[in-house]
């Protein structure tokens, strides 16, 4: 019954200090989002080309592409979309919806050229945009994802933001897409995780070694990323945007990641096989690919998660069973999982869900740690990072020179 005790209030003081001293990771700050007026009070933005990165999105874009084409943007703007080696109709899909946006002159779409070696496909792509001759020239670079919607007058925040407050790179946590069951209690739970790893206030502050990045929302400015060595700098990695915020603040840039409903991304989910594919495919990597990083991981998980709950649960069977200490026991247990479902509750009000998944998180943490698990496996088997039918990192054998065409009916 000691070593319960021990172990059980190890972990609610876990839980206090991380609450209390983590940069209220748990709290959905800082927030940006479209202010109609102050859209409307803009005038004489620096110019922005946005990159997008696409492979095998004929069947996202309509949803997403035009609400970064018809941006209502008071300066010069420019969208250029990288066809990433797709096997479908991506770019004449993106050709068409410039046409029927009639905003063909906003757009270009490069073919993408093979994967180099040691590149990997997304920053490849992502890398090849920024080449582009107007984005050679551009104050800010927009990055975003094919499968990311944006309100109208979120580009023009973005720029504000970064003006205002002279930050080199602003970026936004997109909402998730929430539908199913599974989505309400992973989905949130990912964000909820990520925010624990990198917490916002921390990633903003330049006194803290903390930097990150979310890929579906990434302002940079175009000085601030060549100044610390261009996307080349991070062309192995798998995880981009976070590689991509400590390139910028470690080069003495000023980051600032915040949450927004704004932004949103549009990928569904709805089983836990996909989200299981979506961690399993990158946590490996994130763990630099270290077994003793994933073994301390997975301890540090049901350390935190899974504690509170089993001593709740053991000191109710002992207190039914007359043993002495039992209700101590189930107190401390009871504490740390309270703490646990009210800290959750504001990333699910975010994501519009509701409070029955708060006292379920440690469920989410023990799967979340079998992802980790199987991420390790994957890459010890040869799968890790396969995504879209590629493995990056590996370079492709076909096809060879860019092609560049302006948005048109295809």
């Amino acid at each position: 019954m000691v070593v319960g005790w021990a172990v059980a209030g190890a972990s609610l003081v876990a839980w206090l200090f991380l609450l209390t001293l983590r940069g209220g990771f748990w709290r959905v700050r800082p927030l940006l989002d479209v202010d109609p007026a102050s859209v409307r009070a803009s005038v004489g933005l620096p110019a922005v080309v946005a990159v997008i990165p696409a492979r095998n999105e004929e069947g996202i874009l309509e949803e997403t592409l035009p609400t970064v084409l018809q941006q209502d943007y008071p300066g010069s703007f420019h969208v250029v979309l990288v066809d990433d080696r797709s096997e479908d109709g991506t770019a004449a899909v993106a050709g068409d919806l410039a046409w029927r946006a009639g905003q063909s002159d906003r757009l270009t779409v490069l073919r993408g050229e093979p994967l180099p070696s040691g590149w990997a496909g997304k920053v490849w792509a992502m890398a090849q945009g920024t080449g582009y001759p107007l984005a050679r020239e551009a104050h800010y670079l927009w990055f975003t994802d094919a499968d990311v919607a944006h309100a109208d007058g979120i580009l023009a925040a973005l720029v504000r933001k970064a003006e205002s407050d002279r930050l080199d790179l602003v970026s936004l946590m997109a909402q998730l897409r929430v539908d199913s069951r599974w989505d309400k209690l992973l989905i949130p739970a990912f964000v909820y995780f990520f925010a624990k790893l990198y917490p916002f206030r921390l990633v903003a502050d330049p006194r803290r070694r903390t930097a990150g990045a979310a890929g579906g929302c990434m302002l940079a400015r175009r000085t601030a990323l060549e100044g610390a060595g261009g996307l080349e700098a991070i062309r192995s990695a798998l995880i981009d945007d976070c590689a991509f915020g400590r390139l910028v603040k470690r080069s003495g840039g000023s980051v600032w990641l915040g949450f927004t409903r704004s932004v949103s991304s549009v990928r569904p989910y709805g089983t836990l096989r996909s989200t299981w594919q979506m961690v399993a495919r990158s946590a490996y990597t994130q763990l630099r690919h270290s077994p003793l990083y994933v073994l301390g991981t997975v301890l540090a998980m049901l350390f935190l998660y899974a504690v509170g709950p089993a001593a709740f649960v053991a000191g109710l069977v002992c207190l039914a069973l007359g043993y002495p200490g039992a209700g101590l026991l189930c107190a401390l247990g009871a504490a740390s999982w309270t703490l646990i479902g009210l800290s959750f509750l504001p990333i699910l009000r975010h994501h519009g869900v509701g409070t029955w998944p708060a006292f379920l998180l440690p469920v989410a943490g023990v799967l979340y740690s079998g992802m980790v698990v199987d991420s390790a496996w994957r890459h010890a088997t040869g799968r890790g990072g396969a995504w879209k039918g590629r493995t990056q990192g590996r370079p492709d054998r076909d096809g060879a020179g860019p092609k560049e065409s302006r948005g048109r009916r295809a």
